[in-house]
């Protein structure tokens, strides 16, 4: 079967930069795109980031029909090890299902530490489809984003198949988060339509992590990468990121 040709601004992207590695995950029927403006943000504050591709996005939606959430884990460790070859610190963001990943992630591997934006441990609307495989696909609407002046590369429809993967994966990382003891930032945004709000909260109070802080997107929905908060995310996360680097700096 010949593989789909990847939708033009999709790719993954990789942007060199210092020792400290910036590993951004995107979402569920999202692409690299989405985290786009913050890897290249951060790559403009010297970081070196990557922000790779899962199985089966950013092509059509029959390659998303025979993807598994095991294969999304391994484009992310496979990520992280790329950054790893060439920098010293490597922390990873991840939005939406990348927030579940990336928080996977934090349980296999030393992170420096871990940012999620609106991580999905939930999506209720979702639920109707828990191991069903009718309809064969579901028709999606318009991205969660509250600038309307923003556009977001998507499917406008997602296989039953893939659902079911996002439960999985969601469910898989939700019996983890006990694992989870590198310092974390999480961002959550109170008006999103897509992941309950309460996610954020209880990823916060069940890691163990004994540094661990939350941020407020107030004016953004859920796709807040591509929102009106997403300055605020970068500069947010560079505070973060540099107060860990520079204490692991001092330590060694």
């Amino acid at each position: 079967m010949t593989a789909a040709m990847v939708i033009p601004g999709a790719e993954s992207f990789f942007l060199p930069g210092n020792s400290i590695g910036i590993l951004i995950c995107h979402g569920f029927n999202g692409t690299p795109q989405s985290v786009r403006y913050l890897g290249e943000k951060f790559a403009a504050k010297g970081f070196t980031v990557f922000a790779p591709r899962l199985a089966g996005h950013g092509t059509d939606e029959y390659e998303m029909e025979t993807s598994h959430y095991q294969e999304w884990i391994q484009d992310v460790e496979m990520a992280y090890t790329k950054l790893k070859r060439t920098c010293t610190h490597v922390f990873a963001i991840g939005q939406s299902m990348g927030g579940a990943l990336v928080l996977d992630l934090a349980t296999k591997v030393a992170c420096d530490g871990i940012l999620t934006i609106n991580a999905a441990l939930q999506v209720p609307e979702y639920e109707i489809y828990r191991n069903q495989s009718v309809p064969r696909f579901v028709p999606e609407g318009k991205p969660d984003i509250k600038d309307d002046t923003t556009k977001e590369i998507t499917y406008d429809r997602v296989p039953s198949k893939a659902i079911n993967q996002l439960l999985d994966i969601m469910e898989h990382t939700s019996q983890k988060l006990i694992d989870v003891s590198c310092p974390i930032l999480l961002f959550h945004s109170p008006e999103d339509h897509v992941v309950p709000d309460s996610c954020s909260y209880h990823i916060y109070d069940t890691v163990v992590s004994g540094d661990k802080e939350m941020a407020s997107l107030e004016n953004s929905y859920h796709v807040a990468s591509l929102d009106h908060d997403k300055d605020h995310i970068i500069e947010r996360s560079y505070q973060f990121i540099q107060r860990l680097s520079n204490r692991a700096i001092i330590a060694s």
